[in-house]
């Protein structure tokens, strides 16, 4: 069964679960902060791990030591989904043991 659009205010509900997060561009949305670059490539590394272990993937962007990450569900026409969520709540547990703010 393919996932379907979530509502604002569903989207709403969702990020009072994740701090830092928000909802831009039809995304959700998140950089990171970490204390050097290796730090910010272990991250995408861990990030990319779990993206394919889900079969869903977010754009992730890599500077020196920030990692931004911005996901939505193409298949329903990049809008935001329950799928989105859940990727962000791994990437949410994931981030502070690679100490990320």
């Amino acid at each position: 069964m393919a996932p379907k659009p979530l509502t604002g205010q569903e989207i709403e509900e969702a990020l009072a679960g994740l701090p830092g997060w928000a909802h831009e561009d039809g995304r959700l949305v998140r950089e990171y902060a970490l204390p050097g670059h290796l730090a910010a490539v272990a991250l995408l590394v861990h990030i990319a791990t779990v993206q394919e272990e889900m079969d869903h993937h977010a754009d992730l962007t890599l500077t020196y030591n920030r990692l931004g990450v911005a996901v939505n569900t193409h298949s329903v026409g990049g809008k935001v989904t329950e799928l989105d969520v859940r990727l962000a709540r791994r990437v949410e547990e994931m981030a502070p043991a690679h100490g990320a703010s």
